[in-house]
């Protein structure tokens, strides 16, 4: 079967299912699929390893609570971008161009731009250390190697949505899979993560600034644009029933996708805790984390580290290109070859090792500026999704509207407190670190 023709299948077996001719049972609930599950592969890339990294080994399990609730927040909005796409049969770069002031709709796509960028380059470094590290080569030849291998997998697109989303969720499944593994080899205090995951502390300056790190790595600006233009490729509902079902449909897959991912980087904080705090607390680059896990855990935990940050790397780098591809068609209506734009979101990456800046670094500093950046998508979807006249019938209800406007919320107000301490404010009850 050409991949073309998997594709086409999958698109007729969506059109019964939506038409009534096909039951829309469990069976018929794989042929929907995909757009959360490739949305989901933004909240375990590379950048997701440096912060959690940092978190676990310099505050043990202290910062998981931190995780779980930019998980539940992930769930949320990536739950209403998919809403918005099936509701308006546009994606959300697109409706912000039609809906709001031209100036603000510059605005939106410089900052999501520079997120685009930000996001690539955690992504790309992740993948290039993984692989310099794995095979003993140079950081560049990893680099190089990185832009070659995400390229081909970019030309599986050419044969229609569905070739794309298995490999990314084939990586997705291997991610998860050798964190398990990681699970069974470091011994994790599951009473201190327990603990952990439901009692907020933010123990001083440094635990805020990963804690906004988190937020940032795991709630994805681009993911929330990326979603919202995915759904369409399912398929166009023509009636209420039809968006119904494909909301439905669209609600289970991203509970389950971001259940997994969610799990995916509790379990990275609490490898590193168990692994690193007691008496490496200090450990803060991938690269010093692989060779200090050696020793500790032994070669095979090592081994498996890599390789869930190779195929983290990949894929997000893959989903990041596409990602950005969709922001800027959407804001300003323009489209750039996929090559093109692989080679101009590779370049930062490149002048960060140029310049002798520290990978790890870059990447943590990578997501703080997404979550600074992130509130833009966020509010852009508040505002939409609560619109009758864009969403009909799916529009938000006030408990839904509630609850993501007190998210969006608390992210603004953690990224204030954030830029007062970079500026040497005090912040009161927050000691230095």
């Amino acid at each position: 079967m050409s991949l073309q023709a998997l594709t086409d299948r999958t698109a007729i077996g969506i059109s019964e299912v939506l038409s009534g001719r096909r039951p829309a049972g469990v069976m018929s609930s794989l042929l929907f699929v995909g757009p959360a599950l490739v949305a989901s592969i933004a909240y375990i890339d590379p950048g997701n390893f440096a912060t959690n990294i940092q978190a676990g080994a310099r505050y043990g399990y202290t910062l998981l609570w931190v995780a779980l609730l930019a998980n539940l927040i992930a769930m949320l909005f990536q739950a209403l971008s998919a809403k918005l796409g099936i509701a308006t049969g546009r994606n959300l770069a697109e409706l912000c161009r039609e809906q709001f002031p031209r100036p603000l709709v510059v605005a939106m796509w410089l900052v999501s731009e520079i997120a685009a960028m930000a996001t690539d380059l955690a992504e790309f470094l992740g993948a290039s250390i993984g692989l310099s590290l794995l095979l003993h080569l140079p950081l560049l030849f990893g680099m190089l190697m990185t832009g070659l291998v995400t390229y081909v997998i970019l030309l599986a697109d050419r044969g229609g949505f569905r070739p794309l989303e298995i490999i990314i969720g084939a990586m997705v499944v291997l991610i998860s899979l050798c964190y398990m593994a990681e699970m069974f080899i470091a011994p994790v205090d599951w009473t201190a993560a327990a603990f952990h995951m439901v009692v907020p502390q933010i123990p001083d300056a440094q635990a805020l600034t990963i804690s906004v790190g988190i937020v940032g790595a795991t709630v994805m600006p681009h993911a929330l644009y990326l979603h919202s233009g995915l759904t369409q490729s399912r398929g166009r509902a023509t009636d209420a029933r039809g968006r119904r079902l494909l909301v439905r449909f669209s609600n289970r897959e991203v509970v389950a996708a971001l259940i997994g991912a969610g799990l995916v980087n509790m379990a990275m904080i609490a490898m590193a805790a168990s692994a690193f705090h007691a008496g490496h607390s200090e450990v803060a680059e991938i690269g010093t984390a692989y060779h200090t896990l050696t020793p500790l855990l032994g070669g095979g935990a090592a081994a498996i580290f890599l390789v869930s940050l190779i195929a983290s790397g990949l894929s997000s780098s893959v989903v990041g290109t596409l990602a950005g591809q969709m922001i800027m068609q959407g804001f300003v209506a323009f489209r750039i070859p996929v090559g093109v734009r692989r080679l101009v979101t590779m370049a930062p990456a490149f002048v960060v090792v140029a310049l002798g800046v520290d990978p790890t670094r870059a990447l943590v500093l990578s997501q703080v500026v997404l979550s600074i950046a992130l509130p833009v998508p966020m509010v852009a979807l508040v505002l939409l999704t609560r619109r009758r006249d864009l969403m009909g019938a799916l529009a938000n209800g006030r408990l839904v509207n509630g609850v993501a406007v007190a998210s969006s919320v608390l992210v603004l107000a953690l990224n204030a407190i954030l830029l007062l301490q970079s500026f040497g404010v005090p912040i009161p009850g927050l000691a230095t670190a």
